[in-house]
């Protein structure tokens, strides 16, 4: 009912439509509890080893998935029904979250099980983020699909808020393993979400041939590929993407190992920092809302002031600090990544939509096996702050 009442902000249009609603809030309950699970993981692997190489392993082994086979994805996104892949692929991953709390509440678990399990999401992932992805032109229609990018970037980032801070208490209080188990149970409200959607009420694009042959797969790639290559602004999009969640934007990998190393703040500390990068990224993804359609001088001033801040952040030892540039660089990445979503969402075409988000979620996701594994190594070799400075200049 509240998310009705806001449709009526121009900023809000896209909560006009009862099956974006749905997932909506569906979605927003589900990634509280991903950003919970990534806090405690995080933590786990250090306890376990104490080496931040560690840490750059385990986000290879979650995302590689999605460099090698994120495309593949992109001709699902394009051939299946969005809707019931998604229900699929999240069922998938709640199933892992609750072999995660299985395995950490009897203490079996080691890091090479952590890297299994970090591999098999990473499958998963590499179906369900292209179709989600697509899946928002469906729920909204073109006119209102900028306003959902913008929405679901929100969402994404109020969690980060929420999750990471809620972790870090759990963490202190009940232990690992009941994070683990808390982002189990938060899978069911995006399941119930899609499961109650009307079909009737969603915009389904011409269905695409499958591609039922080794060479037809081929192919569907090339032209997905060729369309990117051939559109200067999702071209533009893609290639600052990927340069910066390469060398810039590997959280996962540093900031545990700087709360618990550089600063001393332990797991508390480490979820606060996390939520204060997801406070500035709600800042901006509000301000992309509620400011109407993004251009490229948004694209690139966003990967600008997140570059600048986290070259501050290497050189700085205090927590208060350390909030406040968080927040810059939660709001400057977001700007770059909703801004690049939505120029790839408004400007393709429906029977190549899914292909073209594939190649942005391929790049964005995808460059964390090389860029976590490269400032893993340098702050194992020469520390946080020099890794750090290194990814952020």
């Amino acid at each position: 009912m509240m998310l009705r009442t806001l449709a009526g902000a121009d900023g809000l249009r896209a909560f006009r439509h009862r099956n974006y609603r749905l997932f909506y809030g569906g979605q927003l309950t589900s990634l509280i509890g991903t950003w919970m699970q990534s806090v405690a993981q995080g933590w786990l692997v250090l306890q376990l080893t104490g080496d931040p190489l560690y840490l750059g392993l385990v986000a290879a082994a979650q995302f590689s998935p999605v460099l090698i086979f994120g495309l593949f994805g992109g001709i699902i996104a394009d051939a299946v029904p969005k809707r019931q892949t998604l229900i699929v692929s999240q069922v998938a991953m709640m199933i892992l979250a609750f072999v995660m709390w299985a395995l950490t509440a009897t203490g079996a678990i080691q890091i090479w099980m952590i890297l299994i399990l970090a591999l098999m999401l990473g499958f998963a992932n590499a179906v369900d983020m292209p179709v989600r992805q697509a899946f928002g032109v469906e729920m909204v229609g073109r006119e209102d699909v900028a306003n959902a990018v913008a929405l679901n970037s929100a969402m994404f980032n109020a969690a980060r808020i929420i999750g990471p801070a809620v972790a870090g208490l759990i963490i202190g209080v009940a232990g690992i393993p009941v994070a683990f188990f808390l982002n189990g149970l938060t899978f069911i409200a995006v399941i119930a979400a899609l499961a109650v959607m009307r079909d009737s009420e969603l915009r389904l694009p011409p269905p695409s041939p499958r591609p039922r042959t080794p060479r037809a797969v081929v192919d569907s790639l090339a032209e997905g590929l060729g369309y990117v290559r051939r559109t200067p602004m999702i071209l533009l999009a893609v290639t600052v993407v990927g340069l910066v969640a390469t060398f810039g934007m590997n959280f996962n990998v540093l900031i545990p190992a700087y709360a618990k190393d550089v600063l001393d703040v332990g797991a508390t500390g480490y979820g606060f920092l996390m939520s204060a990068s997801g406070v500035g990224s709600l800042f901006g993804a509000l301000w992309l809302a509620f400011s109407g359609r993004p251009g490229p001088t948004r694209l690139l001033g966003g990967a600008l002031l997140l570059g600048t801040a986290e070259v501050i952040i290497a050189l700085v030892v205090s927590l208060p600090v350390a909030l406040v540039l968080m927040f810059f660089v939660g709001a400057g990445g977001i700007s770059m990544a909703a801004t690049a979503n939505t120029t790839i969402q408004t400007l393709a075409p429906d029977g190549l939509r899914g292909r073209a988000i594939s190649v942005y979620t391929t790049v964005f996701a995808g460059s964390t096996p090389i860029g976590g594994l490269i400032v893993g190594a340098i702050a194992s070799a020469l520390g946080v702050p020099v890794a750090m400075l290194i990814g952020g200049g």
